[in-house]
């Protein structure tokens, strides 16, 4: 490092280097550099100016007074330390602890980073400049040969007479000039002759050729003649020819950006030891403090994709994975892929040309109509009122002159599909909220992943709310059928049709009821009278059958007194037996009368 004295004092007043005289700075170049700049036909530009040439070191050094111990006893190892002294004066002005102060096994800590475009021999690798240099020089050399050449030969030089004489000899000749020439004898051919230079060579040329296609295949830095490429070849050619001409710079990206990992954790630790606490202006939350940020639970890492090279190559990845998408767009994100496609493009403010779903704002049903008509996107949020949404997307989508004016437009049928899409997104809350309005209570936030046990207990709850969710939209949906139906003209002629011909069969039930009833009137009067005449003829029958009876008892009583007088008393009781069985015997042929009067009563009525 070159301080001037200025800087050097500054330093030492700050503690920042011992505060030692260093004497004058003094030239850097030895005896030996010299010669070698003289053989070279190497010389300064400029003067000695004056600074200090600063050398810092990164070594191990086992200090006296600051030895390694373990147990209380000297280990003799080496500790990491920085080292500065200044060149001239071989002092040393700064030796600063390497290792982080708390850690027990004081490892050095890392202060550069190694960008190498290829890995070397030894310690530092190689560059464009150590691996194709000779290629560079080789080709310069050839380009100044054929530019020599050239040159000689559209100006040749040559030889004249020693009498020949030409006024103004000493300046060239300009194209189309004539100079007068004192010729002493013979023609001017004669005095003078042109040396034979040749055209540049081909040979050289094509070896300049050789040289940078070379050098051009060993820097990644191959020609692709993309004009001459069929224009209908499939995407994946195309990115398989860049991939193949980018191989060792992808290889030199990669190894890139290991080496900003690496820098970008050195600076970490930089903000995290040396930064203010604070940060300089407010910030949103509690998390105010800056070496929390950058502490060991973070890493910092760079966001570039070392895999692709060129924006070229990205660009060609972005266009077939959009070639892909086409093809089944259902199952992409559109929008997020065309904003990394403009990301990759550079295109300014990505975010407003293509707003994702997340950043689009909560909209009311006709504000969510003119964005739909107007092509921008729209998004159903969980708490709106998804049915009042969706009646009045519905009724724009009906409404006969919207229909009309949307027929007109190119863009008529992706308007549809984004209106039918997000009547979808609606559909979809509804659901969820019938859902929760059966379970009686809210479901889980959809985003957030839900234990093995709570998930499969909320699947038997939502299935049983899903199936009483089914059966109230059926009859919901009969319901409306049924009102649609009464509403059709042909069913309101079908449905009177039908009255009347239920008023006529009514009509006929009472015809046919009122002959029945008349015919069963007769009947009970047929009834009656047959009724009255079995009565009649059971009155008839019942005194000619008492009177038998007692013209019986008469006879009997009579033959009883007449045996009682004979036999005694036992005959009397024996008389008395013979009499009460005659009465019984007739009483039971009357009973049988009886029974086959009501009988023939019975059929009487019956027909």
């Amino acid at each position: 490092m070159k301080r001037n004295k200025n800087d050097v004092r500054k330093m030492q007043v700050d503690g920042f280097y011992r505060d030692i005289e260093l004497g004058e700075p003094t030239p850097d170049s030895s005896e030996i550099q010299e010669k070698y700049d003289d053989l070279t036909g190497e010389h300064d530009t400029y003067e000695f100016d004056g600074r200090y040439l600063l050398i810092e070191m990164h070594l191990d050094v086992d200090l006296e007074g600051f030895e390694d111990e373990k147990d209380g006893e000297e280990t003799g190892i080496a500790l990491p330390y920085v080292v500065t002294f200044e060149l001239g004066s071989r002092k040393v002005l700064a030796i600063r602890r390497n290792w982080v102060e708390d850690d027990p096994r004081k490892l050095r800590r890392n202060h550069f980073v190694h960008y190498e475009y290829v890995p070397g021999l030894g310690f530092y690798g190689f560059g464009l400049i150590h691996m194709i240099g000779g290629l560079a020089k080789s080709a310069t050399s050839l380009l100044r040969q054929l530019v020599d050449a050239g040159t000689l030969s559209n100006l040749p030089g040559g030889l004249k007479a020693r009498g020949l004489r030409i006024r103004g000899d000493d300046t060239p000749i300009s194209p189309g000039e004539f100079r007068d020439v004192d010729v002493p004898s013979g023609a001017i051919r004669d005095n003078i002759t042109f040396l034979p230079y040749k055209e540049p060579s081909a040979v050289l040329y094509q070896l300049l050729g050789n040289i940078v296609e070379e050098g051009r295949r060993f820097a990644s830095l191959t020609d692709l003649q993309i004009s001459d490429m069929n224009q209908q070849a499939p995407v994946g050619t195309t990115l398989a020819l860049l991939e193949r001409s980018m191989k060792v710079m992808a290889a030199v990206q990669a190894r890139l950006h290991a080496s900003m990992k690496r820098e970008f954790e050195i600076l970490a630790e930089i903000v995290r030891d040396n930064a203010p606490h604070e940060y300089p202006y407010d910030l949103a939350g509690d998390e105010q403090m800056r070496a929390e940020d950058f502490d060991d639970r973070i890493d910092v890492i760079p966001v570039s994709d070392p895999s692709s090279a060129t924006m070229a190559q990205r660009i060609m990845q972005y266009q077939a994975a959009l070639q892909l998408a086409g093809t089944a767009p259902q199952m992409y994100d559109m929008p997020q892929l065309h904003r990394q496609m403009l990301e990759v493009l550079g295109i300014n403010d990505p975010d407003k040309i293509i707003p994702l779903k997340d950043e689009i704002p909560p909209r009311d049903p006709v504000a969510e109509n003119m964005d739909l008509m107007n092509g921008k996107p729209v998004k159903a949020f969980l708490w709106q009122d998804q049915e009042a949404h969706i009646t009045a997307h519905m009724a724009a989508v009906q409404d006969p002159r919207i229909q009309e004016l949307l027929g007109q437009s190119p863009s008529a049928g992706a308007t549809q599909a984004a209106m039918a899409a997000h009547v979808t997104e609606h559909v979809a809350f509804r659901y969820r909220q019938e859902i929760e309005k059966q379970l009686g209570v809210p479901l889980p936030d959809p985003e957030q992943p839900l234990p093995e046990d709570v998930e499969i207990q909320l699947s038997k709850l939502v299935a049983e709310a899903a199936g009483r969710v089914l059966q109230a939209g059926q009859a919901e949906q009969s319901q409306q059928q049924a009102q649609e139906q009464a509403q059709d003209p042909i069913i309101q002629m079908r449905q009177k049709e039908l009255e009347i011909r239920e008023q006529e069969t009514q009509a006929k039930i009472e015809s046919q009821v009122a002959r029945l009833m008349l015919d069963k009137e007769k009947a009970d009067a047929r009834t009656a009278l047959e009724r009255e005449r079995i009565e009649s003829q059971e009155r008839q029958t019942g005194a000619k059958i008492g009177a038998d009876l007692t013209s019986d008892l008469i006879e009997l009583e009579a033959e009883g007194r007449e045996i009682a007088s004979r036999e005694g008393v036992e005959s009397s009781k024996a008389a008395a037996k013979m009499t009460q069985g005659l009465m019984d015997h007739a009483l039971g042929a009357v009973t049988k009368v009886d029974e086959k009067i009501l009988d023939k009563a019975l059929k009487g009525d019956e027909e």
